[in-house]
């Protein structure tokens, strides 16, 4: 019997492709008691909170995808050495072969997993080749810590900053598990010199974290899941079964379901990053609420856009060679985001639409200063948040579909096949969905000042207060959780 419970025990902790861990699996919640107790014990030591972090980090990587934890341990020595000898050498053309070497081995290796098959299809089918596609699986976060990776050498080749000169404390950023495998995307110059503060969590910085945890995973479980497991899923296997009408809410309900899904695993992240004594930015910040694209980009997937930014956007140019440069960078850039997400030609189609919507506005923003006009009035805003809202869910359609072929459908069956008249039947099988959208929207609409205010309030809560607030909401996590689990949507990026 000891050595079939050992053996139970064993398989528990091993990878299970079926069941990686994930901060809304079961399993998390012995994983974050047994780090958090462990950490405890070792704050008051440097290296112990660095040893202690970087095991439980690599762990989590493993039970998430397996022996891909390599990747990231092979990145990590690789830009460690490659920043360090451009810090070293004085010889500018020395510096920039190093800096093209770790810019080479890491999109080679993003290029790899996540191109290769798609530049194959392209050969077949306009090359008339006969290439056969490799099965290659996407490791989980490539696509993220490869950016952090690029961040880091990119800006040690720019003087921005010292590399640090200790292997573990690079793991340690680059490994860190409540970002590592879907972000946020955190730059070294913001995270690296919270290595050398004290570990200390004050009473401000535990509510604030318990509040980002509970509330992520209520938009995670409670609207994301359910709202995809009961209408989208439905509605984009094929949307050629149902009329425009139903389409329309499948569009509304996936806007939420990838904004709560995504928004919520970055709550979560830096409300463990905050228990942990660290402070990672805000990802989102109510991005339906913008009243224009340029300000959905402040808004949305904050450190991506930071990113494409500071590395992509300003690089080729920025707003510094004209306005029509400005235009024709700022399209590039989107484009090459769309395809950062996904070697598809719907996420080509996406990035290309948000970047002419982003040429156009600073198009209409210069017209509107050049005539004087007055772009702060409130009808205006108003206005503005309703267009951009519909824009953004229009390019959903393609950001969701599995193929050019199904979004061509939904936008047919919008325009050609609408059916007002079915509202009384899909309210009637939806009116539970229905409940939860509109609980979302409010939710989201909600100002971040009264947000504030309740992460404030929480500050006084002792600490059983806590305790039976988060059993209360996992035990209704519990009976909401769907009973298969469904993926975050940005891990597949």
């Amino acid at each position: 019997m000891p050595d079939f419970d050992l053996n139970r025990l064993m398989e528990k902790l091993a990878y299970d492709p079926k069941e990686p861990l994930l901060f809304n699996s079961g399993f998390f919640i012995w994983f974050f008691a047994a780090f958090i107790i462990t950490y405890s014990l070792v704050a008051s030591n440097r290296n112990g909170r660095i040893y202690t972090f970087v095991f439980f980090s690599l762990y989590f990587f493993y039970k998430a995808c397996g022996w891909f934890v390599g990747l990231v341990l092979f990145s990590a020595i690789v830009d460690f050495i490659l920043s360090n000898a451009i810090y070293r050498t004085q010889k500018p053309h020395v510096k920039k072969a190093l800096l093209v070497t770790s810019v080479v081995l890491n999109l080679g290796l993003l290029f790899y997993f996540k191109y290769t098959n798609f530049f194959i299809h392209l050969i077949n089918d306009f090359g008339s080749g006969h290439l056969h596609p490799l099965n290659l699986i996407l490791p989980v976060g490539i696509s993220f810590y490869t950016f952090e990776n690029l961040s880091y050498t990119v800006d040690v080749y720019r003087g921005h900053f010292k590399p640090v000169r200790r292997f573990m404390d690079y793991l340690y950023f680059l490994s860190f598990f409540p970002k590592l495998m879907m972000g946020p995307i955190v730059r070294a110059a913001d995270f690296l010199p919270q290595l050398d503060k004290p570990y200390f969590v004050s009473k401000e910085d535990f509510a604030a974290g318990f509040y980002l945890i509970f509330s992520g995973l209520f938009k995670k479980i409670v609207i994301s899941d359910f709202i995809s497991a009961n209408l989208v899923g439905y509605i984009f296997d094929d949307p050629s079964k149902h009329v425009g009408l139903e389409c329309l809410l499948g569009i509304y309900g996936y806007a939420l379901v990838i904004y709560c899904d995504f928004s919520g695993y970055s709550d979560m992240a830096i409300g463990v990053a905050k228990w942990c004594g660290f402070r990672i930015p805000p990802n989102f910040l109510s991005p339906y609420q913008s009243a224009s694209i340029t300000e959905f980009w402040r808004r949305w997937h904050i450190s991506l856009s930071s990113w494409l930014r500071d590395y992509l956007y300003i690089p080729l140019g920025g707003n510094r060679k004209g306005k029509v440069r400005t235009y024709v960078n700022l399209f590039i850039t989107m484009l090459l985001g769309g395809f950062w997400h996904g070697a598809n030609w719907n996420f080509i189609i996406w990035g290309g639409m948000h970047g002419a919507a982003l040429s156009l506005d600073k198009a209409k923003l210069y017209i509107a200063r050049k005539l004087r006009i007055n772009t702060a009035n409130t009808l205006l805003k108003i206005l503005g948040i309703f267009l951009t809202f519909h824009f953004v869910c229009f390019c959903w359609i393609y950001f969701k579909s599995a193929s050019l072929t199904d979004s061509n459908i939904m936008i047919h069956q919008l325009i050609y096949n609408f059916d007002a008249g079915s509202w009384n039947a899909l309210f009637a099988n939806y009116h539970n969905v229905l409940y939860i959208m509109v609980l979302g929207f409010v939710l989201h609409f909600i100002p971040l000042t009264f947000e504030q205010k309740i992460k404030d309030s929480m500050a006084g809560i002792p600490l059983i207060g806590f305790l039976l607030i988060g059993f209360f909401m996992v035990m209704m996590f519990m009976q909401i959780k769907t009973a298969e689990p469904i993926m975050p949507v940005y891990l597949q990026f």
